[in-house]
């Protein structure tokens, strides 16, 4: 690991925001209460604290999420080919649920009053078949500013294949002085209903992220003179102007740290297929991660909305440490989705007044009951027990309803871990479960049980890992280009050129921000007459590894069938310096040093009593049964009854079933 570092990372989340950086050659992290009325204070704050060394800030944030879920983006207008304005509505014609004779009907980012056409018509090969009018880039101009728009949203047919008509549209847009999203940057592909869906939703976040992002940095410049990074939602550092234009990109940029952060260091500790469990206070995300490294999908979808760019295959559900218990109507226990989140929190935290997961650990025993962050952030067991006690109902006690509220959560976060396994068909068996994030390290071992995962990897700093991630990540910039193109086991000359042409292009975009990139090619192929590609890398045997993620996706392969190339794809990486943990000596050990006490615990309805660790002060080759909880700064540790725990050389903790 480096000295010192050049930049820092702040990752803010519902609850918390996790500061990470490098000094003396040692990882620091501060911890500190999210600001969600103004998010980027708790960034202002937590800078300072980090020294004057650090001349780079990256930033993983939630602004562009908290948009979208509490739906305060921008009014949008959208601007497509006349005669296929209602595309962005009528969608795929896919129910999300096939037996449901009521659906809620989908939220309309862009309703019918902010819809327009404009006659116009690109071919597929890339010719114009009818440019615009004057007349017509007139009258649409009017048209347009009639309804107040505080964003625009433009994407044409065909547009990939030929940008001249949509450029066109937007020198006539430009003077409504709002921001302009086009397509032909966004996403230059086909399908014109995703490539729509996608620039509308990042007109809609583009207003508030670029008010954000640009005055933040403008804070951090005037006051600190440091530069700002965004994380994308592929696992890659963004400069701050790229992400206010693109804001679409930074969706899961949160997340999106926490694949990248738990992949290196599950790799370093000799783990290449991994289940990462995300546990914060508002939700869980989950991801799996084999010998490949973090693979980025097209198929997300948010609002109902398919976004087309690329993000980590992350699945995300409302679970989280924060996450509200009651009963319904019938009296059932619910858990989620709604959350506490950091104002007012949880009741232990001293103004919430409702039931949380994090109540329910604090009743278990599994909290520190001295208060979290070493002791810096004061807990409230008599409250927590005193409101648990109220909202019961007709369980027998405060431990029986909090202990319901556990399991329920998770079950709900292993439906998600099976939804990125088994129905992927994956085995989790064959994985290591990587747990982190403030909550996730005291609920592993009962989703690995549930599972049969035969281990659990909770890292140094839980708590803080999406920020290591985002410290840790290479700055990446990723171009596309349709070309629908039959292919057998070699490139062909058009698509040489092609990839040369998008190289190109990124090499410039590199080299305009004082950098020089890594590239990777890779392709979206399918069989001819498929409506659905995979994408496998551009080099030698890329029809081979095709076949075979086929056979592994859909259960057979057909080496007979002529394959189509749908998309190019050009991925530049500017890496950033390599972080890593010193391997530490290990020797034997039963951690008796890093003993602070012991205290009643409840696992599956039993209490026992638990030994309670520092793991500050826990050393390599260290090891001990449960029932245990460990403590440490950023997350705590639950160890159930018959588990095992070792402390590996890279002082990560491996918790493992018991005979």
């Amino acid at each position: 690991m480096p000295k010192t570092s050049s930049r820092v990372a702040i990752d803010t989340g519902g609850t918390f925001t996790d500061c990470v950086w490098i000094e003396a050659g040692e990882l620091r992290v501060r911890k500190l209460a999210s600001t969600p009325r103004d998010p980027g204070q708790a960034l202002l704050d937590a800078v300072p604290q980090t020294g004057p060394s650090a001349s780079e800030v990256r930033h993983g944030t939630t602004v562009g999420t908290n948009a979208l879920l509490e739906r305060t983006g921008a009014r949008v207008a959208f601007v497509t080919t006349a005669g296929f304005e209602d595309t962005i509505v009528i969608g795929r014609q896919a129910r999300p649920h096939l037996y449901r004779w009521s659906n809620p009907p989908r939220v309309e980012l862009a309703p019918d009053d902010m819809r327009f056409g404009i006659a116009e018509r690109t071919l597929p090969d890339g010719g114009i078949l009818l440019a615009p009018t004057a007349a017509a880039l007139e009258q649409l101009a009017r048209a347009v500013a009639a309804v107040q728009p505080q964003a625009i949203a433009v994407s044409l047919l065909f547009s990939f294949a030929n940008p001249d008509n949509e450029r066109a549209v937007a020198r006539a847009l430009e003077p409504l002085g709002v921001p302009i999203s086009l397509s032909h940057r966004i996403l230059p592909e086909f399908r014109e209903y995703e490539r729509g869906s996608t620039v509308l939703l990042n007109a809609y976040l583009a207003p508030k992220m670029g008010s954000y992002l640009s005055g933040l940095e403008a804070r951090l410049q005037r006051g600190r003179g440091k530069r700002l990074h965004v994380m994308q939602s592929s696992g890659g550092i963004a400069s701050a102007a790229l992400a206010a234009r693109e804001p679409v990109r930074t969706i899961l940029s949160g997340p999106a740290g926490g694949v990248v952060g738990a992949w290196q260091v599950a790799r370093q500790a000799g783990f290449d297929r991994i289940l990462t469990f995300d546990m914060g206070g508002t939700s869980t995300d989950v991801a799996l991660v084999d010998g490949r490294g973090p693979q980025t999908t097209r198929e997300s979808q948010i609002l109902g909305l398919p976004v087309g760019v690329p993000m980590l295959d992350i699945h995300t559900v409302g679970a989280g440490g924060g996450s509200l218990a009651g009963f319904d109507d019938g009296g059932a226990l619910t858990v989620g989705p709604a959350s506490a989140g950091a104002d007012p929190g949880p009741i232990c935290y001293g103004r919430g007044t409702l039931p949380t997961v994090t109540d329910a650990n604090l009743i278990l025993g599994r909290l520190d009951p001295a208060g979290l962050l070493g002791g810096g952030f004061a807990l409230d067991p008599a409250r927590t027990r005193l409101y648990f006690a109220r909202a019961k109902a007709r369980l027998p006690s405060a431990e029986a309803f909090a202990d319901g509220i556990c399991r329920l959560a998770e079950a709900t976060m292993e439906k998600a871990l099976r939804v990125i396994s088994v129905e992927r068909g994956f085995d989790p068996r064959e994985f290591t479960l990587v747990s982190f994030g403030g909550a996730g390290p005291l609920h592993a071992c009962a989703l690995a049980e549930g599972l049969e995962i035969p281990r659990v990897l909770v890292p140094r700093l839980p708590g803080a890992l999406s920020a290591l991630g985002i410290l840790s990540s290479d700055l990446v910039k990723d171009y596309s280009r349709t070309v629908m193109e039959p292919v057998k086991d070699r490139l062909g000359p058009r698509l040489t050129q092609a990839f040369r042409q998008l190289e190109s292009e990124g090499k410039r975009d590199m080299a305009a921000e004082g950098l020089r990139g890594k590239i990777r090619r890779s392709m979206d192929i399918r069989y001819s007459g498929q409506g659905f590609e995979l994408e496998v890398d551009a080099g030698a045997g890329f029809a081979e590894s095709f076949h075979a993620l086929h056979q592994q996706r859909y259960g057979y392969a057909d080496r007979t069938r002529p394959l189509e190339v749908v998309n190019l794809r050009v991925r530049m990486t500017a890496p950033a310096a390599s972080l890593s943990f010193t391997r530490q000596r290990s020797r034997p050990g039963d951690g008796r040093q890093a003993i602070q006490g012991r205290r009643p615990v409840w696992y599956s309805g039993k209490r026992s009593s638990a030994t309670v660790y520092d793991r500050e002060r826990l050393r390599a080759g260290d090891r001990f049964t449960g029932p245990a909880v460990v403590n440490e700064y950023s997350a705590t540790t639950f160890l159930p009854p018959k588990w095992r725990l070792r402390v590996d050389s890279f002082l990560n903790l491996i918790l493992e079933p018991g005979i």
